[in-house]
């Protein structure tokens, strides 16, 4: 009767261990989402301000370019000014559409949270088995 109130004993305080432990586990995993979370947003927010920024700038000195060679080239040929600026504007925007997709394919959102998780969940099956 002792020794299987022993064992009970050692079951219940392994038992409180075993818990302890997930719960830190867990309140870690949840501390290191939420320090993600905030670097994502800000990484977000910093890249829409550059990107407004780029495209504005972009926008004003293409306005400007334009005008200057309309003017510079008009009387020799008008149409063909307007087609090759025309070209050359399709170009930088499939270029810059093809970076934009090889950037949305390679993001990784929370990446180290998502490691950190499956460390845990294996570490967790080779203990319980």
């Amino acid at each position: 009767m002792e020794a299987s109130t022993l064992n009970l004993s050692q079951l219940a305080a392994t038992s409180k261990q075993f818990a302890r432990r997930l719960l830190t586990i867990g309140e870690n995993r949840l501390e290191l989402l939420t320090v993600e979370l905030q670097e994502e947003r800000e990484r977000l927010l910093q890249a829409i301000l550059l990107a407004l920024g780029v495209a504005t700038f972009s926008l004003l000195a293409s306005l400007t370019l334009t005008t200057a060679l309309v003017v510079m080239f008009w009387q020799e040929s008008p149409r063909a000014v307007l087609l090759t600026l025309t070209g050359l504007y399709a170009a930088g925007g499939f270029f810059l559409y093809r970076q934009l997709v090889g950037l949305l394919r390679d993001w990784r959102t929370l990446s180290a949270t998502l490691d950190q998780l499956r460390k845990d969940r294996t570490c967790l099956e080779k203990t319980l088995t």
